[in-house]
């Protein structure tokens, strides 16, 4: 008995110092490296230092960028990926959430403020083509796999805070393993859908003389004044090069790196790629919300050309009145730099709304 005792003594002492930590003020990103160390420190024996390529082992990656080979799975301690977590839960988490919740109530604001952009006149009844079936399709395709994928998104990153108080730890699991694996998987398609996308927009949305007075005048949205626009508008436009464009490259390419991990990329690659994946896709879906609610409600008429493909005369001339013109005079989007009001009586064989007679392109 009184050996037994003795042996349950000797083991919590020998616990004590191997979980000793020597800076007790310590973050908590080291301490798993520090009891390492202070069990090292103990030994009777001392192996060569757990970092040294000459034990063996690697049982710390102290400098994160693979000095050990392409290969890590030996590698028991990484400091990085405790100091990955508490970040990545913590303060990045709280930015996503301040944006996405900013950009809610900003798209709140505006359709309370602001309401319809109304075309100002009634509907003629003549209809013009605005875009293609493939346009259509492929915007389709790369909205509907972004959604799924901000979905997704969000319950991974926030599901354990909010989710698990409300179903569960069981329900929750279920649900993080499907948006896991549809999250990765729907990642690619997305990444295709938006190249070739950008190719299929790439020409209409080169910046001209005339957007810089749309942005002058914030689109009209304070005035309600329609200003005059090409094909796409300057808000658009802004739209495909920060939004599509820059975003997109931020997320698609950080997301490959976490998809595809078997390319030699180290855990502190994966990190970094990991914090521009979240911070790309936070202003990506922020940016989103403007451009659904403008392309829904907040201009009637502009979901019913994505959806079936066409507009209404009294439309095109009053948001995109350049575009208009330059398909009553049956010449490419981006020829002409500058609007010309329809006439009030237009001259004899004229429709209401062509081009008066001398404009050329």
């Amino acid at each position: 008995m009184r050996s037994i005792i003795l042996c349950v003594l000797m083991a919590l002492s020998l616990s004590t110092a191997w979980a000793g930590v020597p800076n007790n003020r310590a973050e908590p990103a080291y301490a798993e490296e520090q009891t390492i160390l202070q069990a090292q420190q103990d030994s009777r024996v001392p192996d060569p230092g757990l970092a040294s390529k000459n034990s063996g082992r690697v049982h710390i990656d102290r400098h994160y960028l693979g000095q050990y080979g392409n290969k890590e799975g030996d590698v028991i301690v990484q400091r990085g990926g405790n100091q990955w977590r508490v970040f990545r839960n913590g303060p990045l988490a709280t930015l996503a959430g301040t944006v996405l919740v900013l950009a809610l109530l900003a798209v709140f604001l505006v359709a309370k403020v602001v309401g319809k952009l109304q075309p100002g006149s009634p509907d003629t009844g003549r209809r013009i083509q605005r875009f293609t079936n493939w346009e259509r399709h492929i915007h389709w395709a790369t909205a509907i796999s972004f959604i799924i994928l901000a979905v997704t998104g969000l319950v991974i990153l926030f599901g354990k805070k909010l989710l698990i108080p409300l179903v569960g730890h069981d329900v929750f699991a279920f649900i993080a393993y499907i948006f896991k694996y549809l999250h990765n998987f729907i990642g690619p398609l997305f990444i295709l859908c938006s190249v070739l996308m950008f190719f299929t927009f790439l020409r209409r949305n080169f910046f001209r003389k005339v957007d810089w007075l749309w942005f002058r005048k914030a689109g009209g949205m304070l005035s309600h004044e329609h200003v005059p626009a090409g094909f796409f508008n300057a808000g658009e436009k802004s739209w495909f090069w920060f939004g599509v464009t820059l975003l997109g490259l931020v997320m698609s390419i950080s997301g490959l790196i976490l998809d595809f991990v078997a390319f030699g990329q180290t855990r502190y690659v994966l990190q970094i790629a990991n914090y521009l994946h979240l911070l790309g896709a936070t202003f990506y879906i922020a940016a989103a919300m403007g451009h659904i609610y403008i392309g829904t409600w907040g201009t009637p008429g502009a979901y019913h050309a994505m959806r079936h493909g066409d507009v209404d005369e009294a439309w095109a001339r009053a948001h995109h009145g350049i575009w208009y013109d330059e398909v009553k005079a049956g010449v490419p989007p981006g020829t002409f730099d500058n609007h010309v009001p329809p006439p009030d009586h237009p001259p004899a064989g004229g429709a209401p709304g062509t081009l008066p007679p001398g404009v050329r392109p």
